[in-house]
């Protein structure tokens, strides 16, 4: 089942077979479960396998107890509800995003509690593991995986964050510039110029990515360090999401994109692209139409097809902002 999860998991809400039920508060597995549930089988139903991930808004797990609290109190409410789903097609993934920042530690031991959580109402279900560093490569690298072989190590890819998001991490930036900042880049002073800015910070910050030379072989290399600690570790390791904002030059974000999703498919890791109706995926307007339309070049730099004229229509999942403010 693991492996049918890895091969198939393709772009989050529009996969070959797996959508990410993503977004939802975790409150709401209280007030709006048997919704939660319904979503989950018509989901099912058209073949996919469903990711259900919490995202919980004002969480500090790494200092409140009564948050960590919340979160075995959520697995523990929400996984006997999944029995009653195809344990082949109902992941559930512990959090998305861990920050737990120099704690890795810290966020094994919360996350191994939680694993044993779910493993008691769901003995049969894959369960998507991640490291903390916001579920980087680098917070993959320092969990020792976990005795239970049927799990899925994810990790989130936005490197150079500058590039990919225009340093949406920093405000007051020139994102303008920011934009227009190239990949690859193989020559610090041509990229310097071409994403040139009167601004003293972005110009300092445009210098310091410019001479990183980030290229295709750069984000093989990054890619690598994940297939690596797959291998060592005999554990299954999936791109659980990567993206480029639309906002950044499409010959760059097209390129990076398909480098991305070129070198996950080089080192046999399965990949899901954020996201549908989002800026760092195809950004589709919400609410959609029935048959919206996809974006060709960026179908083309992820591998994937046209989708036929006459196509169903897409199946959808409420999103965060369209659930109740808790």
């Amino acid at each position: 089942m693991k492996a049918v999860v890895v091969r198939q998991f393709w772009v989050e809400g529009r996969a070959k077979k797996v959508a990410l039920l993503h977004g939802h508060h975790p409150a709401v597995v209280e007030s709006q479960r048997a919704t939660l549930i319904a979503a989950i089988r018509r989901i099912q139903r058209e073949g996919l396998t469903v990711v259900v991930s919490p995202h919980p808004n004002g969480w500090h797990l790494e200092t409140d107890p009564a948050d960590r609290d919340r979160l075995r109190a959520f697995w523990r409410t929400l996984a006997p509800a999944l029995r009653t789903l195809d344990p082949a097609r109902t992941v559930p993934e512990v959090l998305n995003e861990p920050v737990f920042p120099h704690d890795p530690a810290g966020w094994a031991a919360l996350q191994h509690q939680v694993l044993a959580s779910i493993r008691q109402a769901l003995p049969n279900d894959t369960v998507v593991l991640t490291g903390q560093d916001w579920g980087s490569i680098g917070g993959l690298l320092a969990l020792t995986p976990e005795a239970d072989p049927n799990t899925l190590y994810s990790f989130h890819f936005y490197d150079p964050a500058e590039l990919t998001s225009l340093a949406a991490y920093r405000a007051g930036l020139d994102t303008a510039a920011l934009a227009q900042l190239p990949f690859p880049s193989a020559d610090p002073l041509a990229c310097a110029r071409d994403a040139a800015s009167p601004d003293a910070a972005t110009a300092a910050l445009v210098g310091f990515v410019c001479t990183q030379r980030w290229n295709v072989e750069a984000i093989d290399g990054r890619i690598a360090r994940a297939a690596s600690w797959a291998t060592r570790n005999r554990a299954a390791v999936l791109a659980g999401e990567f993206g480029a904002s639309v906002r950044l030059n499409a010959p760059a974000r097209l390129a990076w994109i398909e480098a991305v999703r070129s070198a996950c498919e080089r080192a046999g890791i399965g990949w899901a692209l954020w996201g549908y109706d989002d800026v760092m995926g195809f950004n589709v307007a919400r609410p959609p139409g029935r048959r919206p339309s996809l974006d060709g070049e960026l179908l083309r730099a992820l591998s994937m097809p046209q989708p036929p004229r006459e196509a169903a229509p897409p199946i959808f999942v409420r999103r965060r902002d369209a659930l109740p403010k808790l």
